[in-house]
């Protein structure tokens, strides 16, 4: 991944919870999604170490490959009063997954819930739909 102030493909989009509670800034970018560590931690309502833990597993069991899942990127940050460059490590929407199936919390059986519906979606329709982004778009042709 790259610095999205420099690399004009990628994009930035931001998910809220059905709660209303979360706010996480996605980067979708080389055709997938990322979300550093903290944001896991904020998406499944976990500690940051929670989800390392969970991450440091997947790795060394072998059910993904870090080299093909993680990515580095320069990010400016708020610390204090003060803006940093820092290096930041991004995880794909693989290793999201991955996390999201082994993490217990609400958030955690929530996002199971979401992920397997639109698993059957896509295997009984060969397809999913996001249909609240379908009749917005529709509404604008």
């Amino acid at each position: 991944m790259t610095d999205a102030t420099n690399d004009k493909t990628a994009k930035v989009e931001i998910y809220e919870s059905a709660d209303g509670q979360a706010q996480i800034e996605i980067r979708l970018e080389h055709d997938t999604l990322w979300l550093s560590q903290a944001q896991l931690a904020t998406l499944f309502e976990k500690d940051s170490d929670t989800i390392g833990l969970h991450l440091k597993n997947i790795y060394k069991e072998g059910e993904l490959d870090p080299e093909a899942t993680t990515e580095q990127s320069s990010v400016v940050r708020q610390e204090g009063s003060r803006q940093v460059r820092r290096n930041i490590r991004f995880y794909n929407l693989d290793a999201i997954i991955s996390v999201g199936y082994r993490v217990n919390s609400k958030k955690g059986t929530q996002f199971r819930i979401w992920a397997t519906q639109r698993l059957r979606e896509y295997l009984v329709q060969g397809y999913t739909l996001n249909q609240e982004r379908f009749d917005k778009n529709s509404s604008e042709l």
